[in-house]
């Protein structure tokens, strides 16, 4: 018999670690996304049974996840949530959640609440089937900066900036995980292709123009270099006015 597909949606890796450990011992099959974009462009190959998603991550929250999802698909969803107050939990319900499970919580009360609404499912329900229609990227905004994947356009504000193709793809890539350290290979891969030459070089040379372009040092994020490694996108506390 196939195992049944959960998807666990969350940007805090020892829980999805501690949930995956919990559900494989439940006989679930587990994969895993770091915050709403990447569980949104999953859905592209597959459909789980089920999606286990917290509310609170960066680049897209787990209630915008949740209203792209319903979009889309029937997948049961599973909500975790730090938020106790009624309101919290009624949006939740009212962006097509199906149950939702407090934090701090007990795994083994996760994996009995996922039990219980596959049960709930109709028995003679079909498999669901993988989206066919493509799934726009969902706009990534840090502070001003707003980036728009399907217009591919950059706006500092109201101004729109003007990036070359790689230069948009470069910056979506690193704005879409703030924190996450890339290397130079692995921009290269991402952006350039697996086959792009091996020169480290051509990332440096669109950082650097990105920073031309776009930072100006005032932002509440910036293009940071991981020194021997390659880069990241950081964000931090705005500079208060003197």
């Amino acid at each position: 018999m196939e195992k049944q597909k959960i998807l666990l949606v969350d940007d805090d890796g020892r829980i999805r670690n501690l949930l995956k450990i919990y559900l494989e011992k439940a006989g679930f099959q587990v994969s895993e996304a770091e915050n709403g974009l990447e569980a949104l462009l999953s859905l592209q190959n597959s459909q789980p049974d089920l999606i286990v998603l917290d509310i609170m991550m960066p680049v897209l929250d787990g209630m915008e996840t949740c209203r792209q999802i319903r979009k889309l698909a029937t997948t049961p969803i599973l909500l975790l949530t730090a938020r106790t107050e009624v309101d919290d939990k009624l949006l939740g319900f009212d962006c097509g959640a199906d149950d939702y499970v407090e934090k701090p919580f007990n795994p083994q009360e996760v994996v009995a609440r996922v039990r219980a609404i596959l049960r709930r499912r109709p028995a003679a329900a079909k498999p669901p089937q993988p989206v066919k229609a493509p799934i726009a990227s969902p706009v990534v905004q840090h502070g001003a900066l707003r980036i728009d994947p399907a217009a591919r356009s950059v706006h500092l504000g109201v101004v729109e900036k003007e990036l070359t193709a790689k230069e948009f793809d470069l910056l979506h890539t690193l704005a879409s995980r703030p924190g996450h350290v890339f290397s130079r290979d692995n921009l290269l891969q991402t952006v350039w292709g697996v086959d792009a030459a091996g020169d480290s070089r051509t990332v440096d040379i669109h950082i650097q123009r990105l920073r031309q372009k776009i930072d100006d040092g005032s932002s509440d994020w910036k293009i940071a270099t991981v020194w021997g490694v390659g880069y990241r996108f950081e964000i931090h506390a705005p500079k208060e006015s003197s």
